[in-house]
């Protein structure tokens, strides 16, 4: 099978993005500064919510071995082949439980965090972790609130803010790893339970989360949401492992 190969260029270096198999680009080995880091003050004096975005901190330097993450969120079109593949059940907006005519391209949602799951094992691969997850996201910037830097969000950047559902993948710009919509479209299940403290007291290499919990982790933010609040990388949300939403979706790693 062919590989596909882009170069991508640092300050003073190029590193190879080799894809391990169509759709999936690598994310080298190394280094990242994990959590918030940058200052906001908009979100430091919401009174109505006096621990937003505490548990994205402290930012901590951590490293991750390298790993193969999907370019975009798993589409209806690759997940139709997985339920006539295994049986598995369809969403509940598939009517009669066939894909939805014209939104082939568009990413999968109202699927639990089991869904995703099987659905990764299936062709092979797992869920992110959420360093991973967020490794991928940011691209080589360290310390900045998006993945193109600080500058507030365009329609270019990520679909957000929207009322009409998800957008097709990729309509918006990739970001410097060479992956879509890290950044909006739709919240994205990780493979950790989440823990509001686990920053303080996870491991400096490849951590993989509590070992328990009530709730899974959720990133990237989606169609509906506004940017400030939840389309930042370092942004942490999370569901109940069986929650359906038509906000949420997933991508697989390997």
């Amino acid at each position: 099978m062919d590989s596909v190969v882009r170069v991508v260029t640092l300050a003073a270096c190029a590193y190879v993005v080799q894809a391990a198999e169509p759709g999936m680009v690598l994310i080298p080995a190394g280094e990242f500064l994990r959590g918030r880091s940058h200052p906001w003050s908009d979100y430091d004096e919401v009174k109505w919510y006096p621990n937003a975005a505490r548990d994205e901190e402290p930012a901590r330097r951590i490293s991750l071995d390298a790993f193969y993450i999907d370019e975009t969120e798993v589409t209806n079109e690759r997940y139709a082949a997985f339920v006539q593949a295994t049986g598995h059940r369809p969403p509940y907006y598939w009517r009669e439980g066939k894909l939805p005519e014209g939104k082939e391209k568009y990413p999968v949602v109202n699927v639990t965090w089991d869904d995703a799951k099987e659905f990764c094992a299936w062709a092979g691969k797992r869920l992110p972790t959420e360093a991973e997850w967020e490794r991928a996201a940011r691209g080589p910037a360290e310390g900045k609130m998006y993945p193109w830097g600080d500058r507030d969000p365009t329609n270019k950047d990520a679909r957000y803010n929207k009322l009409d559902g998800p957008g097709p993948v990729c309509a918006s710009a990739k970001n410097e790893f060479g992956l879509c919509d890290m950044i909006g479209n739709v919240w994205e299940w990780c493979s950790d339970w989440y823990g509001q403290h686990y920053y303080k007291v996870a491991p400096d290499r490849n951590p993989p989360g509590p070992e328990k919990g009530l709730y899974r982790v959720l990133r990237g933010g989606s169609w509906f949401d506004i940017p400030k609040l939840f389309l930042t990388s370092s942004y942490r949300s999370w569901a109940r492992q069986g929650e359906r939403s038509p906000t949420i979706g997933f991508r697989c790693a390997k």
